[in-house]
């Protein structure tokens, strides 16, 4: 095959427009970063045709001239802390779905100081997933910048950057809640670090108004790792009165549950029952199925506000707030007597 006939099969930007249905102007708009400005067809609905057509073809827009049109890196920085968590994994998968068919690259800083990392390196568009009180002011700093930040935050207000809000707690009392209509016995699984927050008072406050006890026995805490949890939910099932269930304060640490569980040979769902917050997809996709708690189209939702911060949309930055919902799985079924 020659290079000529190579060149001639490459996905052209007239080729996703005529798979998407809209004129070349539409998909330059979607696709070369002029998302902000006023364009023919710009619907959401268009955006999501044009981006999925793009994505079926493999279309890759030209970087290096339209890095030197626009002035943008192409690429945006995500700041997780924990990458084994399954919340942050799906992060990664929905930004990474999104940004493909624009050509933008996700650069990953895995439990790094971004505060640090930001006043060195630039990108399109920031995500940060976890802001200590001192660092509240290095985001304002950086906005003030021109710094195109989407912040992961329960209470912080936008001061120049978008704050993506989900508030646990309704959501988790919901997950105890759950709990509590089949069983007198659950133990709370959480890091150490987080038994002050509202995900450990929603266990508390559930037991309270149920007029149960909150056992210490039952309270298993462990120093944030996946090993850790793991360890922590081993000792739990081997106490000599263990719990029925298991309400553990993320997803993952309800996955390191449901493994410790089949290892010492309990069924999950019939012998103990186990229930994670995050709503995660890797605990809907594996086997048993994770009951979960949290946001209905949280990570696709995420993924849009932040390739459109990096395609330079001028939206003035505001709040993205997702409810939470109860999903009842495998892991935790809903059952008919309380034991």
């Amino acid at each position: 095959m020659t290079l000529t006939n190579r060149r001639a099969q490459r996905p052209t930007i007239r080729m996703v427009a005529a798979e998407a249905g809209v004129s070349t102007a539409t998909v330059s708009y979607i696709l070369s970063g002029r998302r902000g400005e006023a364009g023919p067809g710009c619907s959401e609905a268009t955006v999501s045709r044009v981006r999925a057509a793009a994505e079926r073809l493999g279309y890759r827009p030209n970087q290096a001239a339209r890095a030197i049109r626009t002035g943008r890196t192409n690429t945006v920085i995500l700041s997780l802390t924990m990458l084994s968590d399954p919340w942050a994994l799906a992060v990664i998968e929905a930004v990474q779905r999104a940004a493909a068919p624009l050509g933008i690259t996700p650069m990953i800083l895995a439990d790094a100081d971004w505060a640090k990392v930001l006043q060195s390196h630039s990108a399109d568009a920031v995500f940060v997933d976890a802001v200590r009180e001192h660092n509240e002011q290095t985001l304002r700093e950086l906005a003030g910048r021109g710094s195109r930040l989407v912040v992961f935050h329960e209470s912080l207000e936008p001061e120049g950057f978008d704050v993506v809000r989900s508030v646990a707690g309704p959501g988790c009392v919901l997950a105890v809640e759950h709990l509590l209509a089949s069983h007198t016995k659950i133990a709370c699984l959480a890091a150490g670090s987080s038994l002050a927050g509202p995900r450990f008072k929603a266990y508390t406050d559930a037991h309270k108004s149920a007029g149960l006890p909150v056992r210490d026995d039952y309270v298993g805490t462990f120093d944030g790792s996946s090993a850790g949890a793991y360890a922590a939910a081993t000792r739990l099932l081997s106490l000599e009165d263990p719990p029925t269930a298991i309400f553990a304060t993320t997803d993952y640490a309800a996955v390191s549950a449901i493994n410790a569980a089949q290892r010492m040979g309990l069924g999950v769902g019939t012998d103990i029952d186990i229930i994670g917050v995050g709503n995660t997809v890797e605990g809907e996709r594996m086997s048993p199925s994770l009951s979960s708690v949290g946001p209905v189209g949280f990570f696709d939702s995420l993924a849009r506000k932040l390739m459109d911060r990096a395609l330079g949309s001028d939206e003035d930055p505001g709040v993205l707030d997702f409810p939470w919902e109860l999903f009842v799985r495998e892991s935790a079924p809903a059952k008919k007597a309380r034991h």
